[in-house]
């Protein structure tokens, strides 16, 4: 992967932090199982309410990876937004090339529908953090591909 071209690097970074501001207020509320459940029975409630089906009742196994999910996910945007690096981008899009994988695999197998409002905003911060790496064309032969990633050529 190329490193994001010169002209997007101030503009990138912001999207880098907001992408990040953005995963802080989604699952923030996933973090502890006090908040997850409020945070679940809201979801079920608007997919009932939107027909789009209610989800599963909850159990200790599911509180206990949502809480998981939600610690790492905000200790990740933590990073994100005190130190926003083209790094960090690139690593993020990835990881939600992964989400939204395993998003349209659980749809695929009867998740409730509410999962779509997830899904399409994972892939819409997927594409705006990863088409900036797409490869140009054009290979600066003095910078090293590790150069390109390191912390100081943010």
């Amino acid at each position: 992967m190329s490193r994001p071209r010169t002209s997007a690097r101030p503009s990138y970074l912001h999207v880098v932090r907001a992408s990040a501001w953005y995963d802080l207020a989604v699952t923030a509320g996933f973090a502890t199982p006090w908040t997850y459940t409020l945070v679940h029975n809201a979801l079920s409630a608007l997919g009932d309410s939107l027909g789009w089906g209610v989800l599963p009742e909850l159990d200790t196994w599911q509180t206990l990876t949502a809480n998981l999910m939600g610690s790492v996910v905000i200790v990740w945007a933590a990073l994100r937004i005190v130190r926003p690096l083209r790094l960090h981008g690139l690593l993020d899009g990835i990881a939600r090339v992964l989400f939204s994988s395993w998003m349209a695999y659980a749809l695929a197998h009867g998740a409730p529908r509410i999962l779509w409002l997830f899904l399409v905003v994972e892939v819409a911060w997927g594409i705006v953090q990863l088409v900036p790496w797409r490869p140009n064309g054009q290979a600066d032969p003095a910078r090293r591909p590790t150069e390109a990633l390191s912390p100081t050529s943010a």
